[in-house]
């Protein structure tokens, strides 16, 4: 394609060197280079690879599934209903960090994927957008950090409300002190879940690559009841509910309340509500505390839809409070408890978010992502933390410079990290 001449040179430029520093050799000034993707997942990467298609300067060459199945009938569906795409469904993603001409990595594979396919990515000289949580366990997170450092990539997280203009709008209402200081954030994710019953050992069906789909977790047999969804049950590949939809509103907590790293953290909780093979709490309340004298709590309830009142994010300050909804409208009230105002908005932010990263990469600026893996760590982390507390069953005592669990050798050397199929381990 005539127009990508010197377009390597654009898009692997160090984080903060100009895109156009080399823009004498491009044949028409106008003509930003196209950004080629591949997108590993097809879960929620098929929703990922029609908004990234649609983009102006985006070309969709690889959609990828270890299921054949899916692969293909991701392939088909952007095809029809995204103008100008016509990805090449493949099984294997490492096909995809094989292609030179390949700028970004979309990653929504399952959990356990996370991590190693974005330090493969990195390596590879791609950048990446990574699904959330992050990563799979917390190691995990500090090499993506490592790897996005070393290779100078851009390396967002899913996390779109960071896109949000409303939620960013009212994120800016605090800080500028519209509830006084802010001590507590409390945040809620309900829903309807059934039972995953009780699995059996089954054939692995033909049009799944098994081995592929399992990557960098240790080998297991395949059973009926866990792909493609319910693996987020399971510690062996997934984070539970927390991970998978508390790392929404926790990190919104997060950003509200201006923190890094907490200092305590404690979780009750467990499965309540059906007896079947899912390992991870369908009921579930995580607190944690800061140094500068405020916290967060999470309540979880995967199998009840009911709130009580709690919706998303809830934020109390000296002066009143203020409710965040997931679409981005807040309401905030004054010390009495009287709404004094509204802001509606149904922007989560997801379009904007993709747009964000693309711009980054066009002008070689990680530093202007709006969920930089560094926060996207962070927030993912707190997660991790929580089901550390569940599944020792202990308050933990951390490193609010980084994190990290004092003073409880058995949690982290159990839980801090993971062990890996031979081959597969996750280096930087």
């Amino acid at each position: 394609m005539a127009d990508r001449f010197s377009r390597r040179e654009f898009l692997g430029a160090a984080a903060g060197a100009s895109l156009y520093v080399s823009s004498a050799t491009a044949k028409d000034r106008s003509v930003e280079p196209t950004i080629v993707i591949g997108v590993m997942g097809l879960g929620r990467g098929l929703t990922l690879a029609r908004s990234f298609g649609r983009q102006p300067g985006v070309e969709v060459r690889y959609v990828c599934d270890a299921d054949q199945n899916r692969a293909s009938n991701a392939a088909s569906v952007v095809s029809k209903v995204v103008a100008g795409q016509n990805p090449k469904p493949i099984q294997d993603f490492r096909r995809i960090l094989d292609d030179p001409d390949v700028d970004l990595l979309v990653c929504a594979a399952p959990d356990h994927w996370h991590g190693p396919a974005t330090i493969l990515a990195c390596a590879a000289g791609k950048h990446v957008y990574v699904e959330k949580p992050c990563c799979h366990n917390a190691r995990e997170g500090e090499l993506m950090i490592q790897a996005a450092r070393k290779y100078k990539r851009c390396v967002q997280m899913g996390t779109q409300r960071r896109s949000s203009p409303g939620t960013m709008e009212a994120m800016k209402r605090l800080r500028e002190g519209v509830i006084g200081r802010v001590y507590l954030a409390r945040c809620w994710y309900h829903s309807a879940r059934g039972s995953i019953g009780q699995g059996q050992p089954a054939p692995v069906p033909p049009h799944l690559n098994y081995d592929l789909w399992q990557g960098p977790a240790p080998r297991v047999p395949y059973y009926d009841n866990r792909i493609h969804y319910n693996w987020h049950w399971f510690w062996h590949w997934g984070t539970g509910e927390l991970g998978n939809n508390g790392v929404h509103s926790i990190d919104v907590c997060r950003w509200g309340l201006g923190v890094d790293y907490p200092t305590r953290v404690t979780s009750s909780g467990g499965r309540y509500r059906y007896d079947d093979d899912q390992e991870t709490p369908d009921t579930h309340t995580v607190a944690f505390e800061f140094p500068n004298e405020c916290a967060i709590t999470w309540q979880g309830l995967s199998c009840n839809r009911h709130s009580g009142g709690g919706k998303f994010v809830m934020f109390h300050g000296e002066d009143g409070a203020m409710e965040v909804d997931g679409g981005g409208t807040y309401r905030i009230y004054d010390a009495r408890d009287k709404l004094v105002e509204e802001k509606k908005s149904r922007d989560t932010g997801e379009i904007a978010h993709i747009q964000n990263l693309l711009t980054a990469i066009r002008t070689g600026r990680p530093q202007e992502l709006n969920q930089e893996i560094e926060e996207g760590h962070k927030s993912t982390l707190l997660c991790h933390l929580g089901n550390i507390a569940h599944r020792t069953g202990r308050t933990l005592n951390c490193n609010p410079r980084t994190g990290r669990i004092l003073h409880d050798e058995e949690a982290m050397s159990k839980y801090w990290s993971r062990q890996y199929e031979p081959g597969w381990e996750p280096r930087v």
